[in-house]
């Protein structure tokens, strides 16, 4: 029996029309299945629903992935795939298996040689790099930073070192609720002469991307970034 082929799709960011930026060929991918992985049933029917209007919701079939979902439940995700049924994988926002819990999905599908197809979409972490003008040749996504302030002060004096002296652009996220401590302890503790990247709403209409020195920063009072989604950078 030949296998099914895993579909990597991505989905719309924020509160935008994903219908607008979702291209037409994924459209037609999506049309063609009856099966999603996905991290949260509720955003992913509310996608599909937007790009695919007048389909049948209940005639689909949704298997969740996140942290909740238990180590020894993640091979039967795949078992549609290996009686010869194709999957769709969807993150909550933008790319799957990209800062998300889809890439356990992606490794099964190799292991067990199952055709993987990435299909074109918005993602916050390249997009945000290629309008930050920092280094978009060599550049490192560190996900996270540390919870504890000492740690996570630490790291990015390590980031700024390392953008610095190896001219690698250093990429990160935050919890959003924690975005305007962030922005706070980036501007207390980078160089005047470092140029950071503050990334909001990417493909919103509330979308704010900018970068500029510490010292062009400090000048002016700031939005809140508060519960927004953000990429930050760092770089030379």
């Amino acid at each position: 029996m030949s296998k099914g082929i895993l579909y990597l799709i991505p989905v719309g960011m924020g509160n935008n029309n994903a219908a607008k930026i979702v291209p037409t060929y994924n459209l037609e991918i999506i049309s063609s299945l009856k099966h999603f992985i996905v991290e949260n049933g509720k955003t992913a029917r509310a996608f599909i629903k937007d790009v695919i209007p007048g389909v049948v919701l209940q005639e689909l079939n949704y298997y969740e992935l996140n942290q909740h979902t238990k180590e020894m439940d993640v091979h039967s995700l795949i078992n549609p795939l290996l009686k010869g049924e194709n999957i769709g994988l969807m993150s909550e926002a933008g790319c799957p298996a990209v800062a998300d819990p889809g890439a356990e999905v992606v490794r099964l599908a190799h292991r067990h040689a199952i055709k993987v197809v990435p299909l074109v979409g918005p993602s916050a972490i390249l997009m945000s790099i290629m309008a930050s003008g920092l280094s978009g040749q060599n550049f490192a996504f560190n996900g996270y930073l540390p919870k504890e302030k000492q740690d996570r002060t630490r790291r990015i004096k390590e980031f700024e070192k390392i953008a610095t002296t190896r001219a690698q652009s250093q990429f990160f996220i935050e919890t959003p609720y924690r975005n305007d401590q962030m922005v706070a302890e980036l501007l207390a503790t980078l160089s005047p002469v470092t140029n950071l990247l503050i990334a909001c709403d990417i493909t919103c209409d509330t979308e704010y991307i900018k970068m500029k020195p510490v010292a062009e920063w400090k000048k002016n009072a700031l939005p809140s970034f508060s519960k927004r989604p953000c990429m930050f950078g760092i770089g030379a």
